[in-house]
């Protein structure tokens, strides 16, 4: 059996806000972004380059409950993680592009690690994983 997760829908107030930090700011490719006129919806996918795992789902809060998540989807916790073949490289670049970074830099047992917020506050760890990290193992570099 082969499975895998395709995506993690990321709530959020404005579709092409959105958009913009994601592919504009970190640099992710912009999948797919299709109108789905019988729920007056678009479908809005977004993964990092050259990547060939999980992308994200770009939800639009349409309901007073789901607008109460968008930057908070996990109470305050690191949300999302996002790996990197050159940690120093994309953390200058973010910086410099004004990024706000929750958590310096730090070397770890598992890799090189800092924490990040994206446009509405949702915590990310930028990360550089060791080569003999699990996951690297099992998905490679």
């Amino acid at each position: 059996m082969k499975q895998n997760i395709m995506h993690v829908a990321l709530v959020v107030d404005d579709y092409d806000e959105a958009i913009d930090f994601y592919v504009n700011k970190l640099k992710f490719d912009l999948v797919e972004d299709t109108y789905q006129a019988e729920q007056d919806k678009r479908w809005v996918v977004v993964a990092p380059p050259n990547s060939t795992g999980t992308a994200l789902l770009l939800a639009k809060a349409s309901k007073p409950r789901q607008k109460s998540f968008v930057g908070d989807q996990a109470g305050g916790r690191v949300f999302l993680f996002l790996n990197t073949d050159d940690f120093w490289r994309d953390y200058n670049r973010m910086v410099s592009i004004g990024i706000k970074f929750t958590r310096s830099p730090a070397v770890q047992d598992y890799g090189t690690v800092a924490v990040f917020e994206d446009l509405y506050g949702n915590l990310w760890d930028l990360l550089q994983l060791n080569d003999d990290h699990p996951m690297v193992q099992r998905v490679g570099r």
